[in-house]
């Protein structure tokens, strides 16, 4: 004959086999003990930071923008710089008219290197100046908000690698957007 705890067994397990995992998950959460994922490969603006918020105006609504403030002396760097823009550009293929690379620039800068008329042009608003020191680059939705820097490299493999960098970070968020 049946005794009455054997008819529990089959139950308490299947119960188990629910409660634990969420246990165990909760547990590991709790206490740390994964690595945070992260995608991105470009640093995130903190606080949420925009044209609006500075105060200054958005010189390309609706467009995905790819910040760069033009040094008054262009050098090396600067030239790779302009480099890595033009070809992150060129490789975003269909997705080009969505995303406009936006130089920068201050009353005195070397504006030599582009004489192209490759890339759009603005002035420097003043209060976008301190976020734009030392050749940073920034990308900017189309909503005006700052999403992600990318700090200066020094040597070409360095640019080129980190323009693959705000490549892939840029194709994703493109994908991931609805606007612009």
């Amino acid at each position: 004959m049946n005794s009455p705890t054997s008819g529990a067994r089959p139950l308490l397990l299947l119960v188990a086999a629910f409660i634990v995992p969420v246990v165990l998950a909760k547990l590991v959460l709790t206490q740390h003990w994964y690595t945070e994922g992260a995608t991105n490969q470009g640093q995130l603006f903190a606080s949420p930071t925009s044209y609006q918020s500075l105060g200054a105006i958005n010189p390309l609504p609706q467009r995905w923008q790819i910040l760069y403030r033009l040094p008054e002396q262009c050098d090396a760097s600067c030239e790779d710089r302009l480099y890595l823009i033009k070809q992150s550009y060129a490789a975003l293929g269909a997705e080009r008219g969505r995303v406009a690379p936006l130089v920068l620039l201050s009353g005195s800068a070397d504006q030599a290197l582009l004489s192209d008329d490759f890339f759009v042009t603005a002035p420097l608003p003043s209060e976008l100046a301190p976020l734009l020191n030392d050749q940073v680059l920034i990308l900017v939705d189309p909503m005006g908000t700052l999403v992600m820097s990318y700090p200066k490299v020094d040597g070409r493999e360095a640019n080129i690698t980190q323009g693959k960098a705000m490549l892939a970070d840029l194709r994703k968020m493109l994908k991931l957007s609805r606007v612009g």
